[in-house]
């Protein structure tokens, strides 16, 4: 139970690594907020999962991308769970994968914007509260694909590299307040997101891959917990792979 008397927020967690990270955060004692947008049956499921095992949860709708809705969705989860310390950014923004040359301005400022106006709302909300607490966790779910890119995805690429420069800023200057920020990056995983990838790239990723397989949501999930527990309490501005190493840094 290393994160016993914490309270956590997931945007984007009725499925895929959100979910998965809700369920893992609250296996290992944390109370958690299981934010929504649209899925609230998926999210109503994610709570049930995590209060029958004896957890603690609450699902919370609200658009990731819209302050307003941020910020009343802080106060739900703190009148319902406690004050959150632990942030984890994974609101999925979908895009376009096609290639450059066929990218209209408007869905890659829209992949942009809302990627990163996400993240941003989201901290202004939340570092706050962190702040008045002496203490937070902010874990941002990135990608390789912001270091390794891949044909089609100049906006998921693009967007993905902000985040991880906007992590590592708020890393800088919230480390002396006692919060730490880090980045998990996932490799190619199993999830609804990837569904509609052919087999045949995952089966080519999974065999360039070290340990021989495709990531699933639980293996995004593990590293999540394991970032936000005080074992890494002297881990900030990290950018941690989670691909079986198919990327080392």
């Amino acid at each position: 139970m290393v994160l016993e008397n914490r309270v956590a927020l997931v945007t984007g967690a009725s499925r895929g690594i959100g979910a998965a990270a809700a369920a893992a955060l609250a296996r290992h004692g944390a109370a958690v907020g299981v934010n929504y947008f649209e899925s609230e049956q998926a999210a109503r499921e994610v709570v049930n999962a995590i209060t029958a095992a004896g957890g603690r949860a609450v699902a919370l709708r609200g658009d990731a991308r819209e302050p307003a809705d941020l910020a009343a969705l802080a106060d739900r989860a703190e009148a319902t769970l406690g004050p959150v310390d632990t942030l984890v950014l994974n609101a999925n923004i979908s895009f376009a994968k096609v290639p450059f040359a066929e990218y209209r301005w408007e869905d890659f400022e829209a992949k942009l914007m809302g990627e990163l106006g996400a993240a941003f709302h989201a901290c202004k909300v939340f570092v706050p509260r962190m702040l008045e607490g002496e203490r937070g966790c902010i874990i941002a779910v990135s990608s390789v694909l912001s270091r390794q890119p891949a044909p089609g995805f100049c906006a998921h690429s693009t967007a993905k590299s902000g985040l991880d420069a906007f992590m590592k800023s708020l890393a800088l200057e919230l480390g002396p307040s006692g919060i730490r920020v880090n980045v998990v990056a996932p490799g190619l995983t199993l999830t609804d997101a990837t569904a509609d990838q052919p087999q045949g790239l995952k089966d080519a990723v999974a065999r360039a891959t070290p340990l021989r397989r495709n990531a699933l949501a639980d293996d995004v999930a593990g590293a999540v917990v394991m970032l936000a527990s005080d074992e890494a309490r002297f881990m900030t501005g990290v950018y941690l792979p989670v691909s079986g190493g198919i990327q080392m840094l």
